[in-house]
């Protein structure tokens, strides 16, 4: 797994999680991440992060089928 450090402003009054899921949400999105590979980035279940993306305004739903067979076979 890459490492990677981002510089936040001092004013950006966010947790580390929430940062973190906002990440893992967009990648996953963009077919970037596996969903399992999303929960790793954010260290939680893929149960968890599944029902957090709802919170988050993310859809579990990819828009290509061939993802969504991937996510089912590999749930």
């Amino acid at each position: 797994m890459k490492a990677l450090t981002i510089h936040l402003p001092e004013s950006l009054d966010s947790e580390e999680f929430e940062i973190k899921m906002l990440l893992a949400g967009q990648l996953y999105e963009r077919g970037k991440v596996t969903i399992g590979q999303a929960a790793e980035i954010t260290g939680i279940s893929k149960r968890s992060f599944i029902e957090m993306m709802g919170k988050f305004g993310f859809s579990l739903f990819s828009e290509s089928s061939e993802d969504l067979k991937s996510d089912i076979l590999n749930a």
